[in-house]
């Protein structure tokens, strides 16, 4: 049976190849995500293992929590005078101090920050270029000097900045022109992506960086015969409060712990996509499967006649199974290894340059991809398998047998009711069950989000003939007697047509899930700008989201025209308990936003003084806080400070500012070294006029990376980085889609093989060839709409229960993506039809009447 078996899956090459398709795509996304992040990861280990060069101990400041990425605030610095005690230590053979920035920016010939992507621009100091502890090597000119600078190779060959000419550099403070001094590199060649590096000598470094008399960490390496857990003990002898001493291979963990978190994040976030895809291609298989069997009903009874069991039955589709899946897994397999690269080169070409050393191909990557494309595709197969083997003897010489039922047919609604019931318990207890972490909430919501569209797709074949009777109404109007017929074929057979439409159905509902969460997210963010914003102007960093200097803001006051100024301070702070998201605010935010309070006013912002703090009534709620109540503040530096609530506030439905906790900017900025602002709102004679902006621009000047906006260009620009988000989204889940169009396709070109007889008959009373791809096209385009209605209800329903639970969105319709989406589906209609629609129009009819 197992020769039979795979003699037959070669005879039907073509619908095999189709049905195969969806686990090749879903098994190649798994691949590549695999090969691109483990090759970045490699990358990255890299890179921070020869940062770490030559040392043996990496002495750094201790911050009193863990401090979060991109939070406005970094590790606290210690005092240069410790480097000399260091060096005089016994097991010391060599120490170096350095201050580094991760917002150290070159500003370029056109007057704009030089920033490729997302990627950071490092800055640092280079105490001796000839150091053990150097990374770099030069690749023309000399280390710097006083006022001078290094730049890496590939920025200075982008940028066209030639050694010995003036650049623009801003870390802390205004603009600084200093002279290049040379290019460099890393000496193992290694290249970093679209991170620029901007090296100085120490005392440039920290001027600017204003990090004066100040220190990040010190490099240590032992005399000969020292170890390293002996180096760290000396060394944590001497040591001052607010600092740490690591081993140079604990330091490197560490610096990678971050990237490692953002890699793990991103392997996850793209596999979840892939574990989509195969999903639908799931019931692909499953359809295709079910389809081909269903039309080998007189072969299957013809070998039960010959004497062959149901479990031989049963193990002669399971194989065809399993070949099918292996020899899709392995096509999947290095299609990833092709996307991997594809991947990296996308990156390259959009400005978002990774760094890159080499692809990486491990044993894990082949083990999981080939083993999650052969499990799914056996899965897929059971049901129709588990069909097959109901075929009676006598079917073989039944004209145009069918599958028997099963048992429990008549209770397939209520079971598809109860199973889409206790998804929407499942999804509705994960997010609203209080006391669950983050991991058990996406788990709960992926199990009943997997319920609702299994039960969905079951139950969707009592939909079909009310909808295909609707949806099919134009095409019978309008196109004659292939419109009709096209109508009654998507009606004919309910589960058929359900089963191919569910694909899509499962694509087009996530869709629409997203695209009206983000239409919610927008329209509560519009409100609360419009609610809060009573400014003219607004300032922030030309990404819209990094924190920018505080000078940037103090330079904007002086422009003329500024009646008022509010800043807002961003970072975190250990609260009581817990570390928690603060920020820190000026008397002239009282002018530029109007805060809804629950307890407390305006004037809040001007009497906060040493010790006054306002909190939202969220926390406070949480917390059982009242005005009057006092808080404890502990900063990255160690330093605790008790703040008494004055005023609780109410925020807007899309968020506002500020934090959990609001302190004064001048208590913050004397605890956080280096404090930046995330936001500036701008009041200004007149309002907003062109005037006003060019005065702000030209206050701006020194600040590149900084930029005025109005209010709505303000809110524009922060929901930009939404759609940016949103544009990723549909990408990815236009891979469920591309699955599904081959389920189409698949049910297309087997249905034409099933109705060859009937088409030729259709040929032979006069049906021409255009109206049999008419017809094909039209039952296409009805099975396509099908899905995309059921699919964009769904989509809504699981976004409205997610709108209730979420605060801080709205409800809000997204008509036009939602019309964009129906568009689509068409458009998939029409896609899949072409080859099974001129492969109909193409059968000879009298061959096709003698068809058996």
């Amino acid at each position: 049976m197992t020769r039979f078996a795979l003699r037959g899956l070669l005879g039907r090459k073509l619908r095999t190849a189709l049905t195969a398709l969806a686990i090749v795509l879903g098994v190649a996304m798994i691949s590549g995500t695999y090969v691109l992040t483990d090759s970045i990861d490699q990358a990255f280990d890299t890179i921070f293992t020869d940062i770490r060069k030559g040392s043996n101990a990496v002495i750094t400041g201790k911050s009193a929590f863990d401090i979060g990425e991109d939070e406005g605030i970094s590790e606290p610095t210690f005092d240069e005078t410790l480097l000399p005690e260091v060096q005089k230590l016994p097991d010391v053979d060599q120490a170096e101090g350095s201050v580094d920035s991760d917002a150290t920016q070159f500003i370029g010939d056109d007057g704009k920050a030089v920033v490729y992507g997302g990627a950071p621009n490092l800055g640092f100091s280079i105490a001796n270029g000839d150091s053990v502890f150097n990374p770099l090597t030069l690749v023309e000119g000399t280390w710097p000097g006083p006022g001078e600078v290094v730049v890496d190779k590939a920025t200075a060959g982008k940028e066209d900045f030639e050694v010995g000419e003036a650049v623009g550099v801003q870390a802390e403070g205004p603009v600084q022109r200093l002279r290049v001094s040379g290019i460099v590199q890393f000496s193992s060649g290694l290249t970093i992506g679209g991170a620029t590096l901007a090296g100085f000598d120490l005392p440039t470094a920290q001027r600017l960086m204003k990090k004066e008399g100040q220190l990040d960490e010190i490099a240590v390496a032992a005399k000969q015969g020292v170890s390293d857990a002996q180096l760290v003990r000396q060394i944590d002898a001497i040591l001052p409060d607010g600092t740490q001493v690591r081993t140079a291979q604990q330091q490197v963990s560490e610096d990678a712990a971050g990237t490692n978190e953002f890699i793990s994040f991103f392997r996850g976030f793209l596999l979840a996509f892939a574990g989509i895809a195969l999903f639908v291609g799931a019931f692909v298989i499953a359809n295709s499967l079910s389809i081909t069997i269903s039309q080998r009903t007189r072969e299957l009874g013809t070998l039960r006649m010959l004497g062959a069991s149901r479990r031989q039955i049963l193990r002669s589709i399971v194989v065809e199974a399993l070949a099918m899946g292996i020899t899709a897994s392995v096509v999947g397999l290095f299609l990833g290894l092709l996307l991997a690269k594809a991947l990296f080169r996308l990156f390259n070409a959009v400005g978002f340059t990774l760094p890159n050393t080499g692809i990486v191909f491990v044993g894990r990557t082949v083990i999981v991809a080939l083993l999650v494309g052969v499990l799914v595709t056996l899965f897929a197969s059971l049901r129709p398998a588990i069909r097959a083997t109901r075929v009676a003897p006598i079917a073989a010489i039944r004209e145009g047998g069918t599958l028997p039922e099963g048992r429990f047919r008549r209770l397939r609604s209520v079971g598809a009711v109860v199973l889409a019931l206790l998804g929407f318990a499942a999804i509705a207890y994960g997010i609203f069950r209080s006391g669950l972490g983050t991991t058990q909430v996406l788990i709960w919501m992926g199990v009943g989000t997997l319920l609702v569209f299994l039960g969905v797709a079951f139950f969707s074949s009592r939909l079909v003939r009310p909808l295909a009777h609707l949806l099919g109404w134009f095409p019978a109007r309008f196109f004659g007697v292939a419109g009709v017929l096209a109508r009654d074929n998507a009606r004919r057979n309910p589960q058929r047509t359900a089963s191919t439409a569910a694909a899509l159905m499962i694509g087009l509902a996530l869709v629409t899930l997203v695209a009206t969460l983000a239409a919610g997210l927008v329209a509560s963010f519009r409100g609360a700008v419009n609610d809060l914003f009573t400014g003219d102007y607004a300032i922030t960093a030309q990404n819209n989201f990094s924190p920018i200097p505080i000078d940037a803001a103090e330079a904007a006051a002086k422009a003329p025209g500024v009646t008022a100024v509010g800043n807002v301070r961003t970072g975190e702070a250990l609260v009581d308990d817990g570390v928690r998201f603060v920020t820190a605010v000026d008397p002239g935010m009282a002018q530029v936003i109007d805060v809804t309070w629950k307890e407390g006013s305006q004037d809040v912002f001007r009497t906060l003084g040493q010790d006054g703090a306002f909190i939202d009534d969220g926390f406070a709620e949480d917390q059982g806080l009242g005005v009057g109540d006092g808080i404890q503040l502990t900063f990255p530096n160690g330093n605790s400070r008790i703040f008494n609530v004055q005023a609780i506030f109410d925020p807007p439905t899309g968020g506002s500012p500020f934090g959990e906790v609001t302190i004064s900017s001048a208590v913050w900025d004397s605890e956080v070294p280096q404090p930046r602002n995330l936001y500036s709102f701008v009041k200004m004679e007149g309002g907003e006029t062109d005037a006003n902006q060019t005065a702000l621009d030209d206050a701006l000047a020194d600040f590149p990376n900084a930029k005025a906006q109005t209010r709505q260009q303000f809110i524009d620009n922060q929901i930009s980085g939404i759609n940016s988000i949103l544009n990723i989204l549909y990408v990815l889940l236009a891979l469920s889609v591309i699955v599904s169009l081959f389920g189409i396709v698949n049910t297309l070109v087997l249905t034409v093989f099933e109705r060859t007889r009937e088409i030729g008959m259709l040929r032979a009373i006069g049906m021409t060839r255009r109206q049999v791809r008419r017809m094909i096209r039209h039952e296409s385009i009805i099975t396509a709409l099908i899905g995309a209605a059921i699919g964009i209800a769904l989509g809504l329903a699981l976004a409205t229960l997610l709108i209730i639970r979420v605060d801080f969105l709205v409800f809000s319709l997204p008509v036009a993506q939602i019309v964009v989406f129906v568009l689509a589906a068409i458009l998939v209609g029409i896609i899949a039809a072409i080859f099974p629609a001129r492969r109909a129009a193409k059968l000879n009819p009298l061959e096709a009447i003698a068809y058996e």
